[in-house]
């Protein structure tokens, strides 16, 4: 069952924080199964099966905004540093997260609030996620969610922390460095991972085609840069977040040449090295 609504909210629970994240859809419910009995053979010929409820399944599709990025990255990638303060600031605080494996990474909540029913889904971990960026359009981050505990009624507490500032990263303001040099032609980026049972990672970049500017097959770097245009924050590290991608193949190329117009083709990268990212926070407060 697909979800959509401003009535709705999904709160995410941490060891230290709970944040009221904003989505555009999600999909959570309990993971059943059924045990199936086969027919006797001497009986009435009717299969018969058992539900069973083993947990929760389904995805969260958020738009990343400057308070919810460093808490949805963190769950997403799976570790993270012990903060660094960034020198020349008053209160700036950076962090490094790194990718790891499903079984790898610390369990969260969700409580999930659909008006007429708040449900508590408790040891959740995320099991993939794919972040999707493209020009004209909001940066968003979709986590295939999974766990093994059974749900239960909510009962939230009414002054839980909620997010008050509507302020999203964009496709519009993003940079692409490949190999050190940056990449105006590039449309956007969708990065998906899976992470049950280890970690593999695919990046498919859309570009327009220019002979002069044409993606290696191969690329040693690739770093992805979104930040806010607000001067306010401090050398605009702040609302700023980067995402670094090591020795990727390139796997296949969609580009369709048969058209008048610009020429505007999907290019599907293997990542077969590290998978990292950088964000800041404003003080040195726990992240997840």
């Amino acid at each position: 069952m697909l979800v959509k609504g401003a009535d709705c909210s999904i709160l995410i629970k941490t060891t230290h924080r709970a944040v009221d994240v904003p989505y555009s859809d999600e999909t959570l419910r309990e993971a059943v199964s059924v045990l199936q009995e086969e027919a006797s053979i001497e009986g009435d010929g009717v299969c018969r099966g058992i539900r069973n409820i083993w947990g929760v399944t389904g995805c969260v599709v958020t738009p990343l905004t400057i308070e919810t990025v460093p808490l949805l990255l963190y769950l997403a990638m799976g570790a993270v540093s012990a903060p660094l303060f960034v020198s020349e600031t008053r209160n700036l605080y950076q962090y490094f997260l790194d990718l790891l494996p499903t079984e790898d990474t610390d369990r969260f909540d969700v409580i999930q609030d659909r008006g007429s029913e708040r449900k508590l889904y408790e040891g959740c971990r995320v099991q993939g996620f794919e972040l999707r960026v493209m020009r004209g359009e909001t940066i968003k981050l979709k986590l295939d969610i999974c766990g093994s505990e059974r749900c239960q009624t909510a009962e939230v507490s009414d002054t839980v922390q909620e997010v008050s500032s509507t302020e999203r990263f964009s496709g519009d303001f993003c940079k692409y460095r490949i190999n050190g040099k940056v990449y105006s032609n590039i449309y956007g980026i969708t990065l998906v991972s899976r992470k049950k049972g280890g970690t593999m990672t695919e990046i498919w970049i859309k570009r327009a085609l220019q002979k002069e500017t044409e993606i290696p097959s191969v690329i040693e770097d690739f770093t992805f840069t979104a930040q806010l245009l607000r001067d306010s924050y401090e050398i605009r590290q702040f609302g700023t977040f980067h995402i670094t991608l090591k020795r990727l193949v390139l796997m296949g190329d969609e580009t369709e040449i048969s058209t008048a117009d610009s020429v505007i083709g999907l290019l599907r990268f293997y990542v077969a090295g590290g998978v990292s990212a950088e964000v800041f926070t404003s003080g040195e407060d726990f992240i997840a």
